[in-house]
């Protein structure tokens, strides 16, 4: 079976593992994990999230920035039929809270930043029944890694269908509460398959592309730009949060070939001086998106980074 056939994200990654298998699939400050290692630790994850009794077509949040470990997280949720709901982590206590509540997560994975914003909160999340760290910061709550590596990493091999849900992500709640949009695999797939057709040259991916994740998972762009990667088995560089410096960075060290940004973080990019100091010469396409693109922006950033432009708009409902 090639990748273009796979039926969910769980056979994507499964065989990656196997057609990439040593091939660097993420970096992430420093450290790098194999598509064979990430399909290892996701199966550990996925025989971990069932040892905690959580059942199938259960929620588990996480609230942290961009990491590798929610990639893992992510797809080891997949493997065991859990959907995973990543919390936009800007927004106030409350707030988290209500989501977290909604979408009856039975695990938080709590990153270091919101270690005591969880603690304050855990009076308001009388539905998580278990917390965990995924960098540690709370002597009180299992830490991920050293619970991950105490599992079985055998694929638990749960069956899986196209049209179950994948993924829960919120809304920005701009005309009330945020609401859970429930993306399933066939909704990630199609469009990879749509993108795939007649392969149009912004499509074109090798062995050699290094993608950038550099927009929040929580959001469709983050998320499923990352996904995008994987399913080409794309090395995707992981930026913890969105920093125009540390773009320009990731640039010089690791020669990004591909990224998706909003417009708003292609304008911080090109408005830092160095921006023409930075060779982009493996760049050959930014796709941008998701709100509406100021006058000039496209012009602007055509001699900066001297690369294919394309627009393309993502919805987390869709």
């Amino acid at each position: 079976m090639s990748v273009s056939e796979a039926a969910t994200l769980a056979d994507v990654l499964r065989l990656q593992g196997q057609i990439r298998g040593d091939a660097t699939a993420l970096v992430f400050e420093g450290h790098s994990t194999s598509f064979r290692t990430l399909d290892r630790h996701s199966n550990a994850v996925a025989n971990g999230l069932m040892a905690l009794g959580v059942q199938r077509h259960e929620r588990v949040a996480y609230l942290g920035k961009n990491s590798d470990i929610f990639i893992e997280l992510l797809f080891g949720a997949i493997k065991a039929g859990v959907v995973m709901a990543p919390v936009n982590w800007r927004l106030a206590g409350p707030e988290i809270a209500f989501i977290v509540e909604d979408c009856k997560a039975a695990i938080l994975f709590v990153g270091p930043e919101f270690v005591e914003q969880v603690r304050d909160l855990q009076s308001q999340l009388p539905g998580v029944r278990f917390f965990m760290t995924t960098e540690g910061g709370a002597s009180e709550w299992q830490d991920f890694r050293s619970w991950r590596d105490a599992q079985n990493d055998r694929d638990p091999d749960t069956p899986l269908g196209k049209n179950e849900v994948a993924i829960q992500l919120y809304t920005s709640g701009t005309t009330g509460k945020p609401k859970g949009a429930m993306l399933s695999h066939d909704n990630f797939l199609s469009l990879l398959r749509i993108a795939e057709q007649d392969t149009p040259d912004w499509n074109k991916w090798t062995e050699d592309d290094v993608s950038l994740v550099a927009m929040p998972i929580f959001h469709i762009g983050g998320v499923g730009w990352a996904v995008y990667g994987l399913y080409h088995g794309a090395k995707s560089v992981i930026a913890r949060e969105f920093d125009p410096t540390k773009v320009l960075d990731f640039f010089e060290r690791f020669g990004i070939s591909k990224l998706f940004l909003v417009p708003a973080a292609m304008q911080f990019i090109v408005r830092q001086p160095r921006a023409r100091q930075v060779g982009f010469s493996r760049l050959r396409y930014i796709l941008y998106g998701a709100s509406p693109v100021p006058a000039g922006l496209v012009e602007g950033s055509i001699p900066v980074f001297r690369c294919g432009l394309l627009e393309m708009e993502r919805q987390d409902e869709a």
